[in-house]
């Protein structure tokens, strides 16, 4: 199976966007975002997929605010994806060239950060977005 490439935005529930609720998503969703944020060497070889899908999914596609948040000429697992077949060189230029419409927070760390700040006590909106991301992945708990 190919991977997509990003969505045009990222998706309204993602970890790298500025407007989206603290603790939304798990603790270990968060500690990923800032392995990509260290030397190419030092990071995950697996592409950071959309929340919105299960990486088997015929729609997985590459995360918008992954994309847009990091350099994508320093992404280790950008580079094992092309040379493994697991996305075509025009999912790659479109992840190095990606640009989000929308702000995202400047580091994985600073998104993680924002994150997990009301991870055990999350507000009204972030309740809400969590209810709609479980009608939309029934595999999520």
């Amino acid at each position: 199976m190919t991977i997509l490439p990003p969505a045009p935005r990222p998706c309204l529930t993602c970890p790298y966007r500025t407007d989206v609720p603290s603790g939304v998503w798990s603790q270990d969703d968060y500690e990923k975002l800032p392995l990509y944020d260290g030397p190419t060497w030092e990071q995950p070889p697996r592409l950071f997929i959309c929340h919105q899908h299960d990486r088997d999914d015929n729609g997985a596609r590459v995360c918008g605010g992954w994309a847009g948040c990091h350099d994508g000429d320093h992404l280790m697992a950008l580079r094992v994806a092309l040379i493994g077949g697991e996305i075509p060189a025009e999912t790659a230029e479109a992840i190095r060239n990606y640009t989000s419409p929308v702000p995202l927070f400047a580091s994985g760390a600073e998104a993680a950060a924002h994150g997990m700040r009301d991870l055990h006590t999350p507000g009204p909106e972030a309740l809400r977005a969590m209810a709609k991301i479980e009608r939309t992945r029934g595999d999520l708990t």
